[in-house]
């Protein structure tokens, strides 16, 4: 059940609701290492990342439970140290897991993470953070060995502003001894999901959301119950959705406050978007006008994550759109498919210019990666005729079933 067959040109028209972010459940079930008494968190999608995150922790002797979308973590007693590589090297976010581990047990051992191929991700920036911490780190043979025994807080200034890292050093100094500030720290929302959370377990951080972030070790963890944030980027997939198939949306459970950079460059291209508090809602009732220029830039700015559906959009754009992406430099694999569908996009290094058609076709295309994939999906609402989107496996890692969510309000999809 690997492939998706999108038969196109069905409007999108009723509410879809947002899920919470994987990104900010992942960061969490990391941090749930911490604590010495169980934590559930409310309302989590069983997607494939999150699944695979769940099963890193079994390896280390915690208990997993699930009661419908609510899953417990008991990670009282844990039993090894190590992050299984069957698991690492299929999701980059097993990383998070290297400062908790360190934190509670003192020694970690994992090897490079995998994930999306999008490029160069290196982990010096974690590396440089824990070392930082005075943690003993050693490579060799492709793992890390992690030694936390003499950790102690101290001042770092990440050289770019890293959510990983961000969250890694966090997860690491939070039961060190004494206090560490971050300097040039991510201010995605996620960031600041992971300190209430860390402070509901009695956690001591402040700053969460700028550009400083003060940690006071403290000597233990207890557990809680926690609500993940909704995903801004399901919430723009959707918002996209509606965009590129003429439709009338409201996209409802979401932070519209997390995606101001999107809105902005909506709001002069589609019909009508009302932004509530917790809502948005799209109409666009014509062929979308052209966004000019789009440049990925850390939060606040136009994220990385949604560069491929917004290009997807602009293939069917009224004119010409330059987009820039400054965050990976090989996150155009999406480019070479949806020329397959009649894209008009030509690639230079970071740069893409996309002359707008009046529709795509349909044809059969790969999906390289999780937001690609995404975009490919889009594609295929528009399309005349039937689109196959291989490799759906991609796209299962960040969204629920993210063919029966569009299916309900009015595409025609079927996974085979």
């Amino acid at each position: 059940m690997d492939r998706l067959l999108i038969n196109g040109g069905h409007r999108l028209e009723g509410e879809l609701a947002v899920h919470s972010a994987k990104n900010c459940v992942l960061a969490l079930l990391a941090a749930c290492v911490l604590a010495t008494r169980p934590v559930t968190l409310f309302n989590c999608p069983k997607i494939t990342d999150i699944i695979n995150m769940t099963k890193i922790i079994e390896a280390l002797g915690g208990k997993i439970f699930w009661e419908k979308d609510d899953l417990t973590v008991d990670c009282s007693v844990l039993t090894g140290n190590e992050i299984p590589s069957s698991y690492a090297k299929e999701i980059r976010s097993s990383l998070f897991l290297m400062g908790p581990i360190i934190g509670r047990l003192k020694h970690a051992k994992a090897v490079f993470p995998g994930g999306c191929d999008i490029g160069i991700r290196p982990i010096d920036l974690h590396l440089k953070g824990l070392r930082a911490l005075n943690i003993d780190i050693e490579e060799t043979g492709g793992f890390l060995y992690c030694n936390g025994e003499n950790a102690r807080g101290n001042d770092i200034h990440l050289d770019f502003p890293s959510v990983g890292a961000t969250e890694n050093i966090m997860m690491a100094a939070v039961l060190a001894k004494g206090k560490t500030t971050i300097t040039n720290a991510a201010k995605e929302p996620e960031i600041a999901a992971l300190q209430k959370f860390l402070n509901k377990m009695g956690a001591k951080i402040a700053g969460a959301g700028s550009s400083t972030i003060v940690i006071e070790g403290v000597k233990k963890l207890d557990g809680c119950e926690f609500e993940p944030i909704p995903d801004r980027i399901v919430a723009g997939t959707y918002i996209i959705a509606a965009a590129i198939t003429g439709g009338k949306l409201l996209v409802s459970n979401c932070v519209p406050d997390d995606i101001t950079a999107l809105l902005s460059k909506l709001e002069n291209c589609v019909s009508r978007l009302n932004v509530g508090e917790n809502s948005v809602y799209i109409e666009c009732l014509k062929r979308p006008d052209t966004i000019s220029l789009i440049e990925t830039s850390p939060y606040p700015g136009f994220p990385t994550d949604l560069q491929a559906q917004i290009l997807a959009l602009e293939t069917v754009s009224s004119g010409t759109s330059v987009i820039v992406e400054n965050i990976f430099e090989t996150r155009y694999k999406h480019v070479s498919e949806l020329t397959k569908m009649g894209a008009d996009i030509t690639v230079r290094d970071r740069l893409a210019l996309v002359r707008g058609v009046n529709r795509l076709k349909s044809a059969e295309v790969n999906a390289c990666d999780l937001r690609g994939g995404a975009a490919l999906v889009l594609a295929g609402l528009n399309a005349e005729g039937v689109t196959v989107v291989n490799n759906a496996k991609h796209i299962d890692r960040g969204y629920f079933m993210l063919d029966k969510a569009l299916n309900s309000v009015g595409a025609d999809i079927r996974r085979i």
